[in-house]
């Protein structure tokens, strides 16, 4: 498997792993000790920060972050608090965090001067705040004003939610959680699903271009509402087509494949086709090793196209080819884990949650 010059999405920078707390994963801010200037659902937004200066609400200038009062109790803390603020996140899916970046654009002269990370796990949808466990990620380290801090994470710990607590207040433009996705077997067991989606541990690996938007965007949650929302690479001026390699869920069996060009309307490829490979046998290098699942097939403008898949030959990892060029809003590869595939599950569960 070449690159031409894309280059692959792997492991080898955290923060090229998905961001698990995103909004955009279906992430969600669950609580939090105080967000009286700024609300704490702007955390995990899966925009940059903006800002505009001069523009006040009722309770001042208006921040895209979380934002909390400024503490006057003893210690700096408010009356019957603790001398810190917090917020907690639920992630869009459990996973094992790598990388936390703590964004505090915009904030000069109202950051905290700290902050800290734990992660929990959490069975379930009881009260995360008062029941569960929590191990550290981050120990507590300085923040600066307008700055991107980011912070490697060395635990192995299958993470459900996570709690940044900042020192002793201020404000938090976003937070990043990168990691990856360890979905759970109980939910996979014996069911079709897509094998591809990022809530189901699929992961883009490698892409040919991604000069408009992230090839990741196509195996997100939901549908794409514009463009920008899924993957578009530039107008191909030389000779061949684009491409992008998703590693599945585990070893499977795939039936159906759904390639959507919803939005994307005089821009779409031209056509497109997949290839499989099992790399429990064969390496991604081989190009002899990849197979054909859907032959080169023409694509039509804002169509959710829906192929049937012949054959039940085990796969690992699917290329997606489009020619020569285009946009591709999702990619859904739906079928289910052969045994060894669903091994491979389980054992991963068993490693990161100590069962």
């Amino acid at each position: 498997m070449t690159d031409d010059g894309g280059g692959g999405l792997g492991d080898s920078d955290p923060l090229a792993l998905p961001d698990l707390a995103s909004r955009a994963l279906r992430g969600s801010v669950i609580a939090a000790s105080d967000e009286f200037f700024a609300e704490k659902e702007n955390l995990i937004l899966p925009g940059a920060p903006t800002f505009t200066p001069q523009t006040f609400g009722h309770k001042g200038q208006v921040y895209d972050g979380w934002e909390t009062r400024r503490r006057r109790g003893p210690s700096g803390a408010l009356p019957g608090a603790d001398e810190h603020d917090w917020v907690i996140v639920r992630l869009g899916a459990a996973g094992v965090v790598y990388a936390v970046l703590v964004d505090t654009a915009y904030f000069t002269g109202n950051y905290p001067q700290s902050c800290s990370v734990e992660g929990a796990r959490a069975d379930g949808y009881g009260d995360v705040a008062s029941a569960a466990e929590w191990v550290p990620l981050v120990p507590r380290s300085p923040l600066t004003g307008d700055a991107q801090h980011v912070f490697q994470v060395a635990s192995e710990l299958l993470c459900t939610h996570v709690r940044l607590r900042i020192y002793p207040d201020g404000g938090v433009a976003r937070l990043r959680v990168h990691g990856t996705v360890v979905p759970s077997p109980s939910l996979l067991e014996g069911l079709t699903f897509d094998l591809a989606a990022l809530e189901n541990g699929g992961d883009v690996i490698a892409c040919s271009d991604r000069f408009y938007s992230s090839p990741r965007n196509v195996l997100s949650p939901g549908l794409s509402r514009v463009m920008g929302e899924g993957w578009e690479t530039r107008r191909r001026r030389e000779p061949g087509n684009e491409w992008l390699v998703v590693r599945l869920t585990g070893q499977s069996e795939v039936a159906l494949a759904e390639i959507d060009t919803s939005g994307y309307i005089g821009n779409p490829p031209g056509a497109a086709s997949l290839l499989g490979i099992d790399a429990a046998v064969s390496s991604l290098d081989d190009s002899s090793a990849w197979f054909p699942l859907l032959p080169r097939t023409p694509l039509l403008p804002d169509t959710p196209h829906r192929f049937r898949l012949p054959g039940s030959r085990p796969v690992t990892h699917v290329r997606l080819d489009v020619f020569p060029d285009g946009g591709v809003a999702r990619l859904r590869l739906h079928g289910s884990l052969t045994s060894h595939g669903l091994a491979g599950v389980r054992r991963r569960w068993a490693e990161t949650a100590g069962s």
